[in-house]
């Protein structure tokens, strides 16, 4: 049983995007194979998010960028005393194909999703609150009513555009998670302060406090000094205040 609450701070716009994807697919993957007529809206609604996300970024050309530069990184290392070689030849293995079949990917991503005249009417309505209920969209109503089979295929149909990215930015966010070892850190009446090494490329941090402990982790800052304040919950939904209380925590400065 996980002890620990862990909190994770993006330290660029790429990482932020990854993460609140990630999130989404999970999400989805959740959602999917739940039998309700509320699981299927929820999947329909995380997967009408994550195509938001990538109308309005160019992710595929940021996540190859991202796993050749993964590739090279290994390929730098490999031949370093103590480096497991057979996993890192599976690792480098994994980053290849994954590129390789984002390369083969044409046209942007998730577009051909809107070719399905069912979707692309849900799309069109979601924006409205309440917008997809069975007397605005009777052929939505009519297709969460099917049997499971049918409606697994159409997500799945749905969401196979995804499959591939998804991957590579599991990869790249396993990398980057799993690169450094934590140090152990204490917040003095609830305030941590701390600079970055300018010259590590530096992508996220992550704080893992033990949940005993009564109060959240509320990170700030950018790529050369951050602040971390542990925050105390209010009972009667007033605003949190800093804990007064030195807190024990682990900090890990993720690079890669």
């Amino acid at each position: 049983m996980n002890t620990t609450i862990t909190y994770e701070f993006p330290l660029n716009e790429r990482i932020r995007v990854f993460i609140r994807l990630e999130q989404l697919f999970q999400q989805f993957s959740h959602f999917l194979t739940g039998e309700t007529v509320a699981d299927k809206r929820a999947a329909i609604n995380a997967l009408l998010d994550i195509m938001t996300i990538f109308r309005r970024n160019d992710l595929k050309s940021e996540i190859l960028k991202e796993l050749d530069r993964h590739a090279n990184v290994l390929n730098k290392i490999a031949h370093n005393q103590g480096v497991d070689t057979q996993k890192l030849e599976e690792l480098l293995s994994k980053l290849t194909q994954t590129s390789k079949k984002l390369y083969a990917t044409s046209g942007k991503i998730g577009s051909q999703v809107m070719e399905s005249d069912l979707f692309q009417s849900i799309a069109q309505r979601s924006s409205i609150p309440g917008g997809t209920c069975s007397f605005d969209l009777p052929e939505f109503h009519y297709w969460l009513e099917q049997d499971e089979a049918t409606r697994l295929k159409d997500l799945e149909h749905w969401s196979s555009p995804f499959s591939d990215i998804r991957t590579a930015m599991d990869l790249i966010l396993n990398f980057i998670r799993n690169c450094c070892s934590p140090t152990e850190e204490i917040a003095e009446a609830g305030f941590f302060q701390f600079s970055l090494d300018g010259n590590q490329s530096h992508q996220m941090l992550k704080i893992s406090v033990d949940k005993s402990i009564h109060c959240f982790a509320e990170i700030s800052g950018g790529k050369h000094r951050c602040t971390i304040r542990f925050m105390v919950p209010s009972a009667d939904n007033k605003r949190p205040t800093q804990s007064p209380d030195d807190i024990p925590f682990t900090l890990t400065r993720c690079q890669f």
